[in-house]
Order: C-alpha cells, then structure tokens, then sequence
C-alpha cells in the first residue's frame, strides 16, 4: 500500500444470515468510505460468518464516529468485530532457545521491510544469541529457566509482554513448554512454530529420527500458543519433499528453511488481520 494514512481493516465474526454483506458496506458507503479489498466466508460448518474489509476513512469522518456506527450495526448481528488502524505497526517479543534460524529469519524480515513489525524485545533461556540481537539493536533478555525458577520466569516474560505493550508473542523455536496459566494469559496473540512430525517423532533431533524410518515428505505448522501442547489452532503449514539420498542432516536444514518460511507466513498473515478463529480452526484471509 503506498500511502496508508486513513487505511483501517475491519474484521467480523457472527452468526451466517442474510444481509451481513449489505449492511456492513452500507455504512461504509455512508461514511464516504472507499472499499480496497473485501474477503468473506461463511462456514456450513460453524454456521458462522467471517469478513474482512480493507477501505480509507474519508477526511472529517474520525475514526470514533466509525467505531460508533459499526457498534450499532454489530449488536443485532451479534458480531464480534475489530477496526485496526494499518498505521499502528505491530509490536512483538520472540522466544527462543538454541536454534536460531526463526530468530534471525524475523529479524531480517522485519530490518528489510518485508514484515511490517516491530521486534521490541528477544527472550532466551540461553545467552546464545545476545549478540546477533544486539546487531538488529533489539534488547535481549537472558531468563534461564530451571523447575523451580519456571514461574517466576514466566512472570517475567509477562511483564515485558505488558511493560513493552507486545501485541504478539512469537515462539522463534523456544524449546520450553508454556505452563497453562501463560497460555491463558498470551491467548490469541502468541504464535508457536513446530515440524510437523508430532506426533511421530517427539523428543531431541526429531530429523535423525524421521531419516532413519525413511520419510518423504516434511513439514512445519505454525499455530496459536494453547494449553494443549502443539495443538492449538493451525495458522499455516508448509512440506517438502525428500528422498533416500539425503542425510540426516540435509532434512534438518530442509526442515529449517520451512519453519523459518512457515512461522513468517503465520507472523504476516497475524499482523495483517487476516487471521479469525473458527472454533479450534481458523479462517485465513489471503
């Protein structure tokens, strides 16, 4: 988008009937707004419908008589809905552990302008990576984690998600399992990353496994954080195919550049609101 001043995303869940469509680009058309794109589904399933509209507020509308309007029309339609200013970039603290090849993918991502974020801080368990943060120029913060510092740990993580004013928490290969209670705390706003072996091959160095049974085919899915480990709602997946020629180690980095596509595909189409949950599934918007 070239210039983004007066450019809002409006996103909305609600139960299917008719009408939705009509009403909603009804006050858009009132406000003298100006439709970009528009992305819609209703699900037979859930019964539920999803909407997304990108448009322009008109000078003299504010964005307060917008967010008026749509309060009116939503409480018949019973809808859960947002309004995002595309100007207000998203803030986000990355987890990681000893595997850094999602760290330094997002971080350059978000240097060279293809992921329109803002990375305000780096958490670790390990200080492996103090210094290819402080080459970005992102704080890094070294919390180790042992059973007994686990909760305290995790308090501290939640302050700098508070005290930062984080709107996602990214889990860049953090090898450590969330208690519940953090879970709860970062629902909907912290985005994990795995191969997608689970739950074939659980454990240390997941890839050796899989090449001694001789897959052929890899993967890594991209989710949102839940107390059910590893199986929370599916953002986006990638595969690749390998064959009986490759080591152990060729998957492993085949497995790396997924995740690090994978986890980034997810990162965007979060930041971009194009994500809506749909139960323990999500709709997402292209």
């Amino acid at each position: 988008m070239s210039a983004q001043a007066d450019h809002y995303i409006l996103t909305l869940s609600c139960p299917d009937t008719t009408g939705i469509v009509h009403r909603v680009t009804g006050v858009l058309f009132d406000l003298g707004c100006n439709i970009l794109d528009a992305q819609q589904f209703g699900d037979a399933d859930s019964g539920r419908f999803f909407l997304r509209v990108h448009f322009t507020l008109p000078d003299g509308v504010t964005p307060a008589t917008l967010r008026q309007r749509f309060g009116e029309l939503a409480e018949p339609f019973a809808m859960d809905w947002q309004i995002h200013d595309v100007r207000q970039r998203a803030r986000l603290l990355l987890m990681v552990s000893k595997q850094g090849h999602c760290l330094n993918d997002l971080l350059f991502r978000a240097r060279s302008g293809q992921l329109s974020v803002d990375i305000v801080a780096i958490v670790s368990n390990h200080p492996d990576f103090a210094e290819l943060s402080r080459s970005y120029g992102v704080p890094f913060h070294h919390l180790p984690v042992t059973p007994e510092r686990k909760p305290e740990q995790e308090r501290r993580v939640l302050q700098l998600v508070d005290e930062l004013e984080v709107d996602l928490v990214v889990l860049a290969r953090y090898m450590q399992i969330l208690s519940a209670d953090m879970c709860r705390a970062l629902e909907g706003r912290a985005i994990n990353i795995h191969h997608s072996f689970l739950p074939s091959f659980k454990g240390a160095r997941p890839y050796h496994q899989a090449h001694d049974r001789g897959v052929k085919l890899i993967g890594a899915t991209a989710h949102y954080v839940t107390p059910d480990l590893d199986e929370g709602p599916i953002i986006a997946q990638g595969v690749e195919r390998v064959d009986h020629t490759m080591t152990a180690d060729a998957l492993a980095q085949v497995g790396s550049d997924i995740e690090s596509q994978v986890l980034a595909r997810a990162v965007r189409s979060h930041v971009e609101h194009r994500v809506m949950l749909n139960g323990h599934r999500t709709v997402v918007f292209r």
